[in-house]
């Protein structure tokens, strides 16, 4: 079994821009706590599988290429995975080598909030990048993709339900975050990860904004929480026909 990160590297990582701090860790990230587990990988993709058939897909921030094996299975002729770090495009390419079946497979090097793609996909998804956007910096994130995806094109994400407000998991996203702002206020470069700044209803509000209708779908694998809502929703925003 391959080795996650040492302390020592995951705090130069932090010391590190988002992009920098994203090469280094690039050899580990599968092995470490941030990969995207399969428990969400695969309810995404079951309820994907009932959206299609897919065209073409885009992993949006793929990093080491989760998002796009969860693609292969919904789109039939290609899949493109899309990232400003080098380090990780290079570790999603050895790690999904040349496909002999399904879609063709690209690894594009490209900021999010500039996509280079215009009316190119029928379905974009995303997983665990959304804390490295600023919330100004979301309408022109979702305008985007709006612009990536042909009419009628589908922009599908998991949105876990915000912990209890004094739990142990809400304390711990507010000192995360809490320290994240305290090390921006003092070091540069900035590192942006947020764990607290994506909420749905706003998150939903600037989708509509952007253009998408939206609905969303409990992943009902992951559970419920006490009050019977689900512990975690697929938001599914839809450009128009």
């Amino acid at each position: 079994m391959r080795a996650g990160p040492t302390f020592r590297e995951l705090a130069v990582q932090a010391l590190s821009s988002v992009e920098r701090g994203y090469d280094l860790l690039a050899p580990k990230f599968d092995a470490s706590p941030y990969r995207t587990p399969d428990r969400v990988l695969r309810p995404v993709a079951r309820a994907l599988a009932g959206l299609g058939p897919f065209g073409t897909g885009l992993d949006l921030c793929c990093g080491t290429g989760a998002g796009v094996a969860v693609l292969r299975e919904a789109c039939a002729r290609q899949v493109v995975g899309v990232d400003f770090s080098a380090g990780m495009l290079a570790r999603a390419a050895a790690a999904l080598g040349a496909p002999r079946t399904g879609p063709e497979v690209r690894w594009v090097r490209a900021d999010a909030r500039a996509l280079p793609f215009a009316a190119a996909f029928d379905v974009a998804v995303s997983f665990g990048a959304f804390g490295h956007f600023l919330p100004r910096e979301r309408p022109g994130l979702f305008a985007g993709v709006y612009a990536a995806l042909r009419p009628g094109g589908l922009f599908a994400f998991p949105v876990a339900a915000p912990p209890r407000v004094g739990s142990g998991p809400y304390l711990a996203l507010w000192g995360f975050d809490a320290a994240m702002r305290v090390r921006n206020a003092l070091w540069r470069p900035p590192f942006v990860m947020y764990y607290r700044t994506f909420p749905l209803p706003a998150v939903r509000a600037d989708l509509v904004a952007a253009g998408f209708t939206v609905t969303t779908a409990a992943l009902g694998e992951l559970g419920r929480r006490p009050d019977g809502s689900p512990r975690c929703r697929l938001v599914l925003a839809r450009r128009p026909a």
